[in-house]
């Protein structure tokens, strides 16, 4: 019964957004009007939607799907916010997030040599971003775009979609899409290593750092954990993953030769409910004793108890908390050469420790 008043609760919270990419009519706009434009590609395990403005729906696919959407970043844009249309709203890109444009690519040749001319152009550095739990394909798409925009990363930005509910209720489902996707992650990631990619950081955030570790883990034991050397960042945001089956994950994996980011908070109400789904089982992403137990795996955890989050479950401070999301793409920009992890760690404790 409490878990169903939980449920009610968190369903109340959220808004009635449509879950449509591509608008009908775009009012058109000034180069002036846009403060950025971005190509964000695609290797999703959702299936192709019937609706062509929502490019992929919520139900999982038998095969890996590619696209490319070009997303556009409003001039009044506040850095860690993701200015959405809301329903009945005009297709204005002066004021909101818009996709202007998507193309489907039929299959993993063609998508990897789109991939190779855009990842040539921008210094041969790739950032994957897997998103969490509760998150449609839109959602996903506009907070890729965000992370790339807010962060000024210079490199291809790729986004795995799995197949999530996109909605609060839909828990299990997504688990479950979580697991069914760890294969195809893989084949994501090596296919990057093969198209050119001389660095791959990866960016995982909620249930997403599931599908990550379990990618990694699967790397593993093929012998080949950091893709022929082309591994670069691991930041693991808010992981929601039970404490044990993540040190489990990280024995198997073996400490890396670049220690993985773990940016957790204690005061992170998603992750409370997740650890009472999972029978009062703490989770990594707001276990207290963290730095005390996990760093001997080879992560850097970072706690952001005390910075602030723009969303009331504090859920995804590594990217709505605009200091942390411009030090973050500080550190990606900066960390060509594999820099040294106390430089990041030691800049965002200042930035925590002011409350900012």
């Amino acid at each position: 019964m409490l878990i169903l008043v939980l449920f009610l609760f968190l369903a109340g919270c959220t808004s009635n957004r449509s879950e449509e990419i591509l608008g009908s009519a775009i009012v058109p706009v000034s180069v002036s009007d846009i403060a950025g434009n971005h190509s964000i590609f695609i290797a999703s395990t959702r299936k192709r939607s019937d609706d062509p403005s929502k490019v992929f729906d919520n139900e999982r696919s038998g095969s890996l799907n590619f696209a490319r959407v070009n997303v556009t970043v409003p001039r009044e844009h506040k850095t860690g916010r993701i200015e959405r249309r809301k329903r009945g709203s005009s297709d204005d890109p002066a004021k909101y997030f818009m996709a202007s444009d998507a193309v489907g690519y039929p299959g993993g040749p063609q998508f990897s040599q789109a991939l190779s001319a855009d990842i040539a152009a921008r210094g041969d550095r790739v950032m994957v971003f897997v998103h969490g739990y509760n998150t449609g394909f839109d959602a996903g798409v506009y907070r890729a775009a965000q992370i790339v925009h807010d962060s000024g990363y210079p490199g291809t930005a790729v986004l795995f979609s799995w197949a999530s509910g996109g909605s609060t209720t839909s828990y299990v489902y997504d688990k479950e899409s979580a697991s069914a996707a760890r294969d195809q992650l893989e084949i994501t990631l090596r296919l990057l290593a093969q198209s050119g990619a001389r660095r791959i950081d990866v960016v995982a955030h909620s249930m997403g750092t599931w599908v990550t570790m379990e990618t990694l883990r699967q790397l593993a034991l093929t012998g080949n954990r950091d893709l022929g050397g082309k591994l670069g960042d691991v930041v693991l945001a808010s992981p929601d993953i039970d404490v044990d089956v993540f040190k489990s994950q990280m024995q198997r994996y073996g400490k890396p030769q670049k220690p993985f980011i773990l940016l957790l908070s204690k005061d992170d109400r998603a992750l409370r409910l997740s650890g009472i789904l999972a029978g009062s089982r703490p989770r990594v992403g707001d276990y207290a004793n963290a730095s005390a137990e996990l760093e001997r795996y080879g992560v850097t955890v970072i706690d952001l108890s005390t910075a602030k989050g723009a969303d009331s479950f504090n859920h995804t401070k590594f990217a709505d908390n605009p200091a942390m999301v411009q030090m973050l793409g500080q550190h990606l920009r900066e960390d060509d050469g594999f820099a040294s992890e106390r430089d990041i760690t030691d800049r965002i404790r200042q930035v925590t420790s002011a409350g900012l």
